[in-house]
C-alpha cells in the first residue's frame, strides 16, 4: 500500500482517483453480444452459455426438481444463516415503507403520491470465483416486499449446468418468481429485450465483471433502467490512535480480497496507526486462501496521515466511499458530519463484512464515488412514485390567474385557453 503523509488539498483530487478501467474496448464484443440476443432470444443465450461458461443447455430455467435438490446440499447450519440474515434485511427494509399524505396547498387543491411498484424486475448474480448467494438475499428481499408482482434472477452455470445451492436456497427464502441459467453479458441482453423462456424485465439490478457493468450501461441507454452505475468494490477507515490495528487491517483485507481491482483506503490521525496496521496487513494477508487477489488489491490502495479529524472527515467525504468505517474515540460525532458514503459503518466492532451479510443494511451500494449523488438499492428503489392532484371549483378560482399568467410568459396560448375555459365556466 501506499503511505502519504499530510498531504496538500491541492492534491486531494488526484489521491482520491481509483484504479481506471478502460472498457471502450469492450463496448463492441458487448455490442454484438447483445444484438444476437434480441435477434436470436433463447438460442443465442445458449450459445454464450457455451462459448463463456463451457456448458450446454438444454433449457435455461431452473427446474423444480433443481430447488429440491439445493435444498438437500445446504447445510442446516448455512440455511440457519441465510434465514438470520433475511430477517434483517426483510426488518431493516420493511421500515422503508412509503406513508401517502394529502396536502391542500390552496383550498380545493389537493395533491399526493402513491408508491407503485415496479411490476418485473431483473436481478444478475455472479458465479466466478465466489457464488454470492448473499447478494440474492439483498436484492430480492426488497423487491419481495415492495410488491413486484415479478422477480426474475439469472446466474451462470457451473460446467455440469448447475446453479450453485447456496444461490438456490436464497432465492427461495427471498421470493424470487423465476430462476434462469444465463451470465454475463447474455443474462443482461436477455432481461433487457426478453427471449422466449426468459421475460423482459423493466429495472435490472446487481453486480458483476467489467463486461456486465459494459452490458448494462449499454442495455440502459435505450431498452431498460439500472440499479447505479457501477464499478470495482470500495471500503475507506477513518481511524485515531484509538483504533484496533488488528481489526483495520481485517477490514481493509475483506474488501481486497474482492478483487485485483478493488481498492482500500485508511484515513488516520496517527502515524503509530499506519506502522501497526502494516504489521497486521502482511501477518494477516499471509493466512488468506485469496492472498494474490489481494496483495494486487493492495497495490491500488493508500494510507493516508492526516493532521487531525476534521481533514480526515473532509478528505472522506471528498472520496466518497462504497463501504466507510469509523474506528474513533468520537464516532459518533465524526458521522454525523459525513455527507459521502454509500454504507457507514460506526465503532470497533462493527467491520463491513457485517453489512455484507446479516445485519439487516443492503450491501448493493455506489461505488467510484457515485456517493456523492447515488443511493445504495433500498426499498425505494423497486418503486415509482406517481402523483395525483384533484382541483374542485375553488381550486380552479385560486391558482387558474397565475397558470394562466405563466403560459402566456411562455408563449403556450392552448395550456392558458385549457385553464381559461374552465375559469369561465365558473365565473358563469
Amino acid at each position: 500500500m501506499q503511505i502519504i503523509k499530510y498531504p496538500g488539498r491541492n492534491e486531494w483530487a488526484q489521491l482520491v482517483e481509483r484504479p481506471h478501467l478502460d472498457i471502450s474496448q469492450l463496448n463492441g464484443v458487448v455490442s454484438s453480444v447483445l444484438d444476437d440476443i434480441r435477434q436470436r432470444g433463447d438460442e443465442a443465450v445458449k450459445h454464450y452459455e457455451q462459448k463463456f461458461d463451457k456448458v450446454e443447455l438444454s433449457s435455461l430455467a431452473v427446474t423444480e426438481a433443481e430447488m429440491t435438490e439445493a435444498e438437500a446440499m445446504v447445510s442446516d447450519e448455512l440455511k440457519a444463516a441465510i434465514a438470520l440474515a433475511h430477517h434483517n434485511i426483510k426488518a431493516f427494509h420493511e421500515s422503508q415503507k412509503f406513508v401517502s399524505q394529502k396536502i391542500e396547498p390552496q383550498p380545493g387543491v389537493v395533491c399526493w403520491q402513491k408508491s407503485v411498484a415496479i411490476q418485473r424486475v431483473g436481478l444478475y448474480i455472479p458465479g466466478g470465483t465466489a457464488p454470492l448467494f448473499s447478494t440474492v438475499l439483498m436484492l430480492a428481499t426488497p423487491a419481495k416486499i415492495a410488491g413486484c408482482e415479478e422477480i426474475v434472477l439469472c446466474t451462470p452455470p457451473n460446467r455440469e449446468g448447475k446453479v450453485h445451492p447456496a444461490i438456490l436456497v436464497a432465492a427461495r427464502i427471498a421470493g424470487v418468481s423465476k430462476i434462469f441459467k444465463a451470465g454475463g453479458v447474455q443474462a443482461i441482453g436477455a432481461m433487457a429485450y426478453g427471449t422466449e423462456s426468459i421475460p423482459k424485465t423493466y429495472k435490472i439490478f446487481g453486480p458483476g465483471n467489467q463486461y456486465v457493468m459494459a452490458a448494462k450501461q449499454q442495455v440502459s441507454l435505450h431498452d431498460v433502467a439500472i440499479d447505479m452505475p457501477a464499478g470495482p468494490s470500495e471500503v475507506c477507515v477513518i481511524a485515531d490512535e484509538t483504533a484496533n490495528a488488528a481489526f483495520i487491517a481485517a477490514d481493509l483485507l475483506s474488501q481486497a480480497e474482492h478483487g485485483i481491482d478493488s481498492q482500500v483506503f485508511l484515513i488516520t490521525t496517527s502515524k503509530e496507526m499506519i506502522d501497526k496496521v502494516m504489521v497486521e496487513v502482511d501477518k494477516q494477508l499471509n493466512e488468506l486462501p485469496r492472498k494474490e487477489i489481494a496483495a494486487k488489491a493492495l497495490d491500488n490502495s493508500k494510507m493516508v496521515l492526516v493532521k487531525d479529524i476534521s481533514e480526515a472527515i473532509d478528505l472522506s467525504n471528498t472520496y466518497a466511499p462504497e463501504h466507510l468505517i469509523i474506528q474513533t474515540d468520537n464516532y459518533n460525532d465524526v458521522a454525523e458530519r459525513i455527507v459521502n458514503a454509500g454504507s457507514v459503518f460506526l465503532g470497533k466492532y462493527a467491520c463491513e463484512s457485517a453489512g455484507d451479510y446479516a445485519s439487516g443494511t443492503n450491501h448493493t451500494l455506489p461505488t467510484h464515488g457515485y456517493a456523492t449523488a447515488y443511493s445504495g438499492v433500498n426499498l425505494d428503489s423497486y418503486c415509482r412514485k406517481i402523483t395525483f392532484q384533484h382541483l374542485s371549483a375553488e381550486g380552479v378560482s385560486n391558482i387558474g390567474p397565475a397558470v394562466e399568467a405563466m403560459a402566456a410568459a411562455e408563449s403556450l396560448d392552448a395550456h392558458k385557453n385549457a385553464m381559461t375555459i374552465r375559469l369561465k365556466e365558473i365565473k358563469q
